[in-house]
């Protein structure tokens, strides 16, 4: 089996606000820092035989206390962005709804094809995540791999996982910081747990929205 621990980044500042970042950036806030740390210290007892980032900064930001006790190097990648939210981005649900009232309303609506203006649709963003997962199975069969990533990929993978649709509610959480261990033997995928976050000193972090 090919195990994967996939972290979310930590809290930014603009997961703070609201505000929808997509492949813009904004930096890790004081809680995002505490958490990326508490991550570098659980994930540094535990031994991967290799470890994917997406290449934004908030990820980045949230592997390198686990790189400093490690000495690890992280694989940055590309096919692991968030989804990219065209001309939502920056923006929070309020001010896309104002500036962009049907880009907004469709989006909000997990309309699946529906590609955002300069983005990508949620379909776009599961083949992308559904082809690089299966690729890292591929290329790593039996070994264990850290993958750090972004909400929307989180969301998209569940639902690969477990094969549930991508227009319906989520019903599951998709925290910063939050730990998800999924195993594939086979071809055959299955979540272990999901939504961990014992590690952090609070009993909360910010959901995906």
């Amino acid at each position: 089996m090919t195990k994967f621990v996939v972290v979310r980044h930590g809290e930014t500042v603009w997961n703070a606000q609201g505000r929808i970042q997509g492949h813009l950036d904004s930096p890790l806030n004081h809680e995002g820092l505490a958490q990326a740390e508490l991550l570098g210290d659980h994930l540094a007892h535990e031994s991967f035989d290799a470890v994917y980032c997406s290449d934004l900064g908030r990820t980045r930001q949230t592997i390198q206390p686990y790189m400093q006790r490690t000495g690890v190097q992280p694989v940055l990648c590309s096919r692991l962005r968030e989804r990219h939210l065209g001309v939502l981005q920056g923006l929070t649900a309020k001010e896309g709804a104002a500036r962009f009232p049907d880009v907004y309303a469709r989006f909000h609506a997990r309309e699946v094809e529906y590609a955002v203006p300069e983005g990508e649709s949620i379909r776009d963003v599961f083949e992308r995540t559904r082809s690089r997962f299966e690729d890292l199975a591929a290329a790593h069969p039996g070994q264990s791999l850290l993958v750090i990533t972004h909400g929307g990929i989180l969301d998209v993978l569940n639902r690969f996982v477990r094969a549930t649709p991508l227009d319906h509610s989520r019903d599951f959480t998709v925290y910063n910081a939050s730990i998800n261990r999924i195993g594939c033997e086979k071809g055959t995928w299955a979540i272990e747990r999901w939504g961990d976050i014992s590690h952090l000193t609070r009993d909360a972090a910010l959901d995906d929205f």
